[in-house]
């Protein structure tokens, strides 16, 4: 709507992730350097971690536009599995048909497979975006994979790629031998404000801005206050900050048509944001307790309706059953009154009493 307006041959500021459009700030340039080093020095394992919409998954994309045929790679983002929804995932992405297969069946499979690509000197890589929705079962299963070996290297290389709560479940105890596994974690952190500047002049150069300055210093602590050095959030209010300026047919960007913009999103300024998350993170044990045992109560009054409804489909059976265990013992009641009413025979000995 407003390219032609302000001399743009795209869209600078989309959603979609776009390797094509990645900025490599420091944090950015460090991830990317870590997970090249496991793909091609064969390292086994790392851990990249960061905010929502803080550019993990356009990492992913840039990685995996670079890799040769020498690599094969398997790319599971949705990790809402449980251990067998896993790996037949992953199968899948390495081209097999692991379906109506037990685990030990796919096991055995992912075996196979690594062995002979490896003998083929194929690199093979496990790319999971999204890991914190990953159980500790499956983030076990994983942790098995990533320790086939052979004398010398790892035959699967992993690269989990998550929002920060993937860190809190690594450091949990019950992790910890798949932690002595990761060879690198990352955490990429948000944009700084001179960051961000670079950020969105880097975007504008990529669609053939001629005005590189559509965005003036005065409006960068602006954007700043409501993104926070989020590239998403930077994408999303630059977008409708050049949506309101061509729509009140101005020729560049003010604080004004930002702060404008923000309002128009009803945004609140980041740092609340980031407050009111800490808040929950802090009450999120105890309403968490809550609704677990909320759940596990659930849970159990389900199975014991599920029994109930199985008892009632069998009542009828039953209640024969119970009519032939009364009449059983009405039976055994009459034979032992019968017994003890019926006189006993006289001994030998009362016989010769009784005829003396």
């Amino acid at each position: 709507m407003y390219l032609n307006y302000f001399g743009l041959a795209a869209q600078p500021f989309q959603l979609t992730p776009d390797s094509g459009f990645l900025f490599l700030s420091a944090p950015h340039r460090r991830a990317k350097a870590y997970m090249d080093y496991t793909v091609w020095n064969r390292e086994g394992f790392v851990v990249i971690t960061g905010e929502i919409g803080c550019g993990k998954t356009t990492l992913i994309q840039k990685l995996l536009s670079e890799l040769d045929e020498n690599v094969v790679v398997a790319k599971v983002f949705q990790t809402q599995l449980d251990e067998v929804e896993f790996l037949q995932a992953v199968l899948v992405e390495f081209g097999l048909n692991p379906f109506n297969a037990k685990k030990v069946q796919l096991l055995d499979m992912l075996n196979s497979f690594l062995i002979e690509k490896f003998l083929q000197g194929k690199q093979i890589v496990l790319i999971v975006d999204d890991a914190h929705h990953l159980s500790m079962k499956v983030l076990e299963e994983i942790r098995m994979l990533a320790g086939l070996e052979t004398r010398k290297e790892k035959l699967l290389h992993v690269i989990l790629v998550g929002q920060p709560q993937l860190n809190e479940v690594l450091d949990h105890p019950d992790m910890e031998q798949l932690m002595q596994r990761v060879k690198l974690r990352y955490y990429i952190r948000a944009l700084s404000e001179q960051e961000l500047g670079d950020y969105i002049r880097h975007r504008l150069s990529i669609v053939g801005a001629a005005n590189r300055t559509l965005f003036p210093p005065e409006t960068l602590p602006h954007i700043y206050k409501y993104a926070g050095g989020i590239p998403r959030l930077i994408n999303t209010l630059c977008d409708t900050a050049l949506t309101c300026a061509y729509a009140d047919n101005l020729p560049g960007i003010t604080a004004e048509v930002v702060e404008a913009a923000a309002k128009e999103l009803q945004w609140p300024p980041h740092a609340e944001l980031i407050k009111k998350s800490r808040l929950r993170m802090i009450r999120g044990p105890v309403e968490g307790g809550v609704q677990g045992i909320l759940r596990e109560q659930s849970q159990t009054l389900a199975a014991i309706a599920a029994q109930v409804s199985k008892l009632e489909e069998r009542s009828p059976a039953l209640e024969s059953i119970g009519k032939c265990l009364a009449a059983i013992e009405m039976h055994l009641r009459n034979l032992v009154q019968s017994r003890s009413v019926q006189p006993r025979p006289d001994s030998t000995a009362d016989r010769q009493q009784k005829s003396g």
